[in-house]
């Protein structure tokens, strides 16, 4: 297994869906700040949005386990094998990421109990 890079791409607002669903001072997601980039394999990595990582975790788990030799969805998604893009699913202020398989092996956190 082997890490994957999650890049935040763009943070996105609908100022029209927000006018007329959203909560008073609604505005493009807190959380995530274009640029950002976080490694993970089968964990969401620490600082990283919880509904976001429901999202993409299958994403990410499949490109960590081999899935960006070829390119998803028989390459009528995505040109680039390896690469996914993704979003979280606030249809108010959706964020974008661009999620890499890399060669970074990955190592279980994981330690026995006595």
């Amino acid at each position: 297994m082997n890490k994957v890079k999650i890049t935040v791409l763009k943070t996105t607002f609908d100022a029209e869906l927000a006018a007329q669903y959203g909560a008073e001072g609604l505005t493009a997601c807190p959380m995530m700040k274009e640029g950002q980039v976080f490694f993970a394999d089968y964990a969401k990595p620490e600082g990283f949005c919880d509904e976001a990582w429901k999202a993409i975790y299958q994403y990410v788990f499949a490109l960590a386990h081999g899935a960006g030799k070829d390119v998803f969805y028989f390459g009528d998604w995505i040109r680039e094998p390896g690469v996914a893009i993704c979003s979280c699913n606030d249809g108010l202020r959706p964020v974008i990421f661009k999620l890499e398989a890399t060669e970074q092996e990955s190592a279980l956190d994981y330690t026995p109990v006595r």
